[in-house]
């Protein structure tokens, strides 16, 4: 059975909750296979990031180009980039490969609230990244760091502005009994979706939505309909999510093995 490949560079979290295992639950339960990078290791729990160990630019080039010209990846996934020289490293990488979707998903910050970003490091993914991103995936809070802005529909369409093809900006950081999910394209809004918001703080809950986008287009379908399922797919997850300890809650992205086990 021929399985469409997406290249994901994550960092690592040790916890299993976010980053690269993440990514490749998701991956999987899409039947996709995954093929790693790791971009940073990192010391975190399911309350709060730590600190983030970046992995070297060269062996990261290195082991990217090594995947790449064996394997027939059909979209590159990107979360937690940590530090200015991976950036450099990453858009060595995308430019090298121009043709293949990207899927970003701008990690500035952790669930527990410490910051996994700088000004400088934003402004390097705003410079080197954004102008090679297919699907951008911020969050509210993410929008507004990168944008520099506060409306959040004039963040989606600076965000587009500044080199993204599609921004799908997530509103679970908003207020409110619903979650508002906003697309942009071609300078502005063009769908909202809402969702019933869940009852609790989630760790990895952004990486599964740019993995689960990044699995759908590997198998060819229409970027509208990958935003649409994979919102679809992370609203199950989080809602069959469970607690491993007392920190945030886990994303069940195997959720739909349940009935077979």
């Amino acid at each position: 059975m021929h399985k469409p490949v997406v290249l994901c560079l994550s960092g690592h979290d040790p916890s299993g909750g976010a980053g690269i295992q993440a990514d490749i639950e998701t991956i999987v339960s899409h039947q996709c296979h995954a093929s790693s990078v790791i971009t940073a290791l990192t010391q975190q729990n399911t309350h709060d990031v730590k600190k983030i160990l970046p992995q070297s630019p060269t062996e990261l080039i290195n082991q990217a180009r090594c995947i790449l010209e064996d394997m027939p990846v059909k979209v590159i996934k990107i979360g937690l980039i940590g530090h200015i020289e991976t950036v450099k490293a990453i858009h060595s990488i995308l430019m090298e490969y121009s043709s293949l979707p990207v899927i970003l998903d701008p990690v500035l910050a952790a669930g527990g609230g410490s910051t996994l970003s700088s000004p400088a490091l934003i402004d390097s993914i705003i410079d080197l990244l954004l102008p090679r991103t297919t699907i951008l995936t911020p969050n509210s809070i993410e929008a507004r760091q990168l944008a520099k802005m506060d409306n959040l529909t004039d963040c989606g369409i600076k965000l587009l502005e500044l080199g993204c093809e599609y921004v799908l900006q997530t509103g679970t950081h908003e207020e409110g009994n619903t979650v508002n999910n906003q697309l942009f394209n071609q300078g502005k809004c063009i769908e909202t979706y809402t969702w019933d918001r869940l009852a609790h703080n989630y760790h990895g809950s952004g990486c599964t939505l740019a993995a689960s986008i990044a699995a759908l287009m590997a198998h060819g379908l229409e970027v509208e309909t990958c935003m649409l399922e994979a919102q679809e797919y992370t609203w199950n997850s989080l809602n069959a999510g469970y607690q491993p300890s007392n920190g945030q809650h886990i994303p069940n992205r195997l959720f739909w093995m349940q009935d077979s086990v």
